[in-house]
């Protein structure tokens, strides 16, 4: 946005990130917090504090350099407040989502990685990087996002600490990670974001993610324990047998077929015995699936699991894509809201190329945790009042499913 939009939402901007007002300790802190906010929002083309941002706010470079590293204000609190009020106020206030063919939140796990030079970034080692597409040097965080019919938005992130940053804590301290700060696994931090937007009262109708975090059976069967419905994509090699006696009110049942389930849900796609299921996408064109569904037991520590899921396969016969999802929705639930919840990940991808371009994640260049998390969390809070804006100015104009 340039000079001219920002002041014309000036008033609206104010009256959203007053309710922030008591995370800083200092009134001159919250003043610090509304300029960086006005910064992440404007079309310069680097967001970052050393000079940008700074210089075009008016405010000394070393003031808003301690602003992010230094002075007193709780970004976890930023957090919790922003999931309260998409949870109380917005989400309900926005239309169903029935353009779409799912009706009410659905939530996002995904990751991104950020390319970095240097060895001093908290987090930067080679991994893989899904920006690029492949290894590279990079820090990676992990993200939580909702959509609702056409809104969707980041409503929560972590950085991802590897292992040889973890074990290394001299490294740890001077880049000012704490040492209660170690390495978790991805999936871990996926469910604890999830349950911090739980106790926030943000708690998704369905939940969606990626085969790094389906393929993952002790993860699926945290999500059961929560009580979280969701569909996930999977690798075609899951571990798992198909339930041959078709299930018998949960109870495992006496005989498992052998047989690869991913193969006998391909031919079922390949043999034309498929439901076509139409996926609206908001950004690209529509498409259309192919789908089957089984029940299958999963493998996990040596046993099956104490319940059967859906092996949901999807075929597109234009791009000759073949994926794999599992879920645990409910027996009655449709096969074709079920392909249409796996297909909204494609929304969290865009918040993401928005947060990390236009609001500027990527652009972050300090040493600091401290500073990191803050501005990772200041790129959310701004994400969420653009898609607020946004899904405002959009609900009286909803495009109907074809």
């Amino acid at each position: 946005m340039n000079a001219g939009q920002i002041g014309a939402m000036s008033p609206a901007l104010d009256d959203f990130l007053q309710r922030f007002l008591y995370c800083c300790a200092y009134t001159q802190t919250f003043e610090h917090l509304k300029a960086y906010c006005r910064g992440l929002l404007s079309d310069l083309p680097r967001k970052s504090v050393e000079e940008p941002i700074a210089l075009a706010c008016g405010t000394p470079v070393r003031s808003l350099q301690e602003f992010l590293r230094d002075h007193v204000w709780d970004y976890g609190q930023v957090t919790s407040l922003a999931q309260q009020y998409a949870a109380r106020d917005l989400l309900p206030s926005l239309p169903d989502g029935d353009e779409f063919g799912v009706s009410g939140t659905v939530g996002i796990i995904d990751e991104t990685g950020q390319p970095k030079k240097g060895s001093k970034t908290p987090g930067v080692q080679r991994q893989w990087c899904g920006r690029l597409g492949k290894v590279e040097s990079c820090v990676v965080t992990v993200h939580l996002a909702v959509c609702k019919g056409r809104f969707r938005c980041l409503l929560g992130g972590d950085l991802f600490l590897p292992e040889a940053w973890s074990g290394d804590r001299p490294r740890c301290r001077e880049a000012g990670i704490p040492d209660e700060v170690t390495y978790r696994p991805k999936t871990q931090m996926a469910l604890e974001q999830l349950d911090q937007a739980n106790d926030n009262g943000l708690s998704p109708d369905w939940l969606t993610f990626d085969e790094g975090y389906g393929k993952c059976p002790s993860f699926l069967a945290e999500l059961d324990r929560r009580g979280q419905r969701f569909v996930g994509e999977v690798p075609p090699r899951l571990a798992c047998r198909a339930d041959k006696e078709g299930g018998h009110d949960g109870q495992r049942p006496d005989r498992l077929d052998p047989s690869s389930p991913a193969e006998q849900v391909a031919v079922a796609l390949l043999a034309g015995r498929a439901s076509a299921v139409r996926v609206v996408n908001q950004d690209t064109a529509d498409e259309v699936w192919r789908a089957a569904r089984m029940k299958v037991w999963l493998r996990q520590d040596k046993a099956y699991s104490e319940r059967a899921y859906w092996l949901i396969g999807a075929y597109n016969a234009r791009t000759k894509e073949l994926k794999y999802f599992v879920s645990n929705a409910a027996d009655e639930e449709g096969l074709e809201v079920m392909v249409r919840v796996a297909f909204r990940r494609a929304a969290v991808e865009q918040a993401l190329e928005v947060q990390k371009g236009e609001v500027g994640f990527g652009h972050f260049e300090g040493r600091n945790y401290t500073g990191l998390l803050r501005h990772l969390t200041l790129c959310m809070l701004v994400g969420l009042f653009a898609s607020e804006q946004a899904a405002r100015a959009q609900k009286g104009g909803r495009r109907g499913r074809r």
